[in-house]
Protein backbone atom coordinates (compact mmCIF):
# COMPACT_ATOMS: atom_id res chain seq x y z
CA UNK A 1 0.00 0.00 0.00
CA UNK A 2 1.64 3.40 -0.99
CA UNK A 3 0.25 6.43 0.91
CA UNK A 4 1.26 10.23 -0.81
CA UNK A 5 1.78 12.42 2.60
CA UNK A 6 2.41 15.81 2.66
CA UNK A 7 5.03 15.59 5.24
CA UNK A 8 6.00 12.64 6.82
CA UNK A 9 6.49 14.20 10.22
CA UNK A 10 2.32 13.77 9.99
CA UNK A 11 2.30 9.83 10.84
CA UNK A 12 6.09 9.07 12.02
CA UNK A 13 7.50 9.83 15.40
CA UNK A 14 10.48 8.57 17.19
CA UNK A 15 8.07 6.44 18.75
CA UNK A 16 7.37 4.98 14.96
CA UNK A 17 4.13 4.93 13.29
CA UNK A 18 1.24 6.94 14.56
CA UNK A 19 -1.27 4.50 13.83
CA UNK A 20 -4.78 6.65 15.05
CA UNK A 21 -3.33 9.22 12.06
CA UNK A 22 -2.90 6.14 9.91
CA UNK A 23 -6.21 5.00 10.74
CA UNK A 24 -7.86 8.33 10.34
CA UNK A 25 -5.92 8.81 6.93
CA UNK A 26 -7.09 5.54 5.35
CA UNK A 27 -10.73 5.99 7.15
CA UNK A 28 -10.42 2.78 8.55
CA UNK A 29 -11.53 1.62 12.39
CA UNK A 30 -8.29 1.16 14.63
CA UNK A 31 -8.15 -1.69 17.70
CA UNK A 32 -5.07 -1.28 19.33
CA UNK A 33 -4.30 -3.06 22.89
CA UNK A 34 -0.80 -0.83 23.68
CA UNK A 35 -0.13 -3.45 26.83
CA UNK A 36 -0.30 -6.45 24.54
CA UNK A 37 1.29 -4.36 21.67
CA UNK A 38 -1.47 -5.41 19.50
CA UNK A 39 -3.08 -2.96 16.90
CA UNK A 40 -5.29 -4.14 13.66
CA UNK A 41 -6.58 -2.04 11.10
CA UNK A 42 -10.33 -2.88 10.14
CA UNK A 43 -11.52 -2.67 6.22
CA UNK A 44 -12.58 0.70 5.47
CA UNK A 45 -16.47 1.31 5.33
CA UNK A 46 -16.37 2.07 1.56
CA UNK A 47 -14.99 -1.03 1.43
CA UNK A 48 -17.56 -3.04 3.66
CA UNK A 49 -20.79 -1.05 2.10
CA UNK A 50 -21.92 -3.70 -0.87
CA UNK A 51 -21.58 -6.55 2.16
CA UNK A 52 -23.86 -4.07 4.47
CA UNK A 53 -26.32 -3.14 1.59
CA UNK A 54 -26.77 -7.03 0.49
CA UNK A 55 -28.39 -8.11 4.05
CA UNK A 56 -26.17 -10.89 3.75
CA UNK A 57 -23.75 -12.33 6.67
CA UNK A 58 -20.52 -13.35 4.88
CA UNK A 59 -20.23 -16.71 4.61
CA UNK A 60 -18.44 -19.18 7.19
CA UNK A 61 -17.78 -22.80 8.24
CA UNK A 62 -17.82 -24.04 12.11
CA UNK A 63 -17.30 -27.80 13.11
CA UNK A 64 -19.82 -29.12 15.41
CA UNK A 65 -19.17 -31.51 18.26
CA UNK A 66 -18.14 -34.23 15.87
CA UNK A 67 -16.02 -32.41 13.96
CA UNK A 68 -18.08 -32.14 10.89
CA UNK A 69 -18.13 -28.73 9.20
CA UNK A 70 -21.64 -26.61 8.62
CA UNK A 71 -21.59 -23.52 6.43
CA UNK A 72 -24.02 -20.62 6.76
CA UNK A 73 -24.29 -20.78 3.18
CA UNK A 74 -25.64 -24.69 3.10
CA UNK A 75 -28.49 -22.47 5.43
CA UNK A 76 -29.46 -20.61 2.12
CA UNK A 77 -33.58 -20.02 1.73
CA UNK A 78 -33.89 -20.98 5.33
CA UNK A 79 -34.46 -19.34 8.54
CA UNK A 80 -31.26 -18.73 10.96
CA UNK A 81 -30.85 -17.34 13.99
CA UNK A 82 -27.32 -16.13 14.49
CA UNK A 83 -25.54 -15.54 18.19
CA UNK A 84 -22.41 -14.20 18.74
CA UNK A 85 -21.44 -13.70 22.98
CA UNK A 86 -18.12 -12.61 24.01
CA UNK A 87 -17.06 -12.64 27.47
CA UNK A 88 -15.57 -9.21 27.07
Amino acid sequence: MCIPLEDEQDLLSDDGVDLAGLAELLTRPLALDPEERVAYLGEAARDQSAQLMSLRAPDFSLPDLDGKLHSLSDQRGRKVLLVAYASW
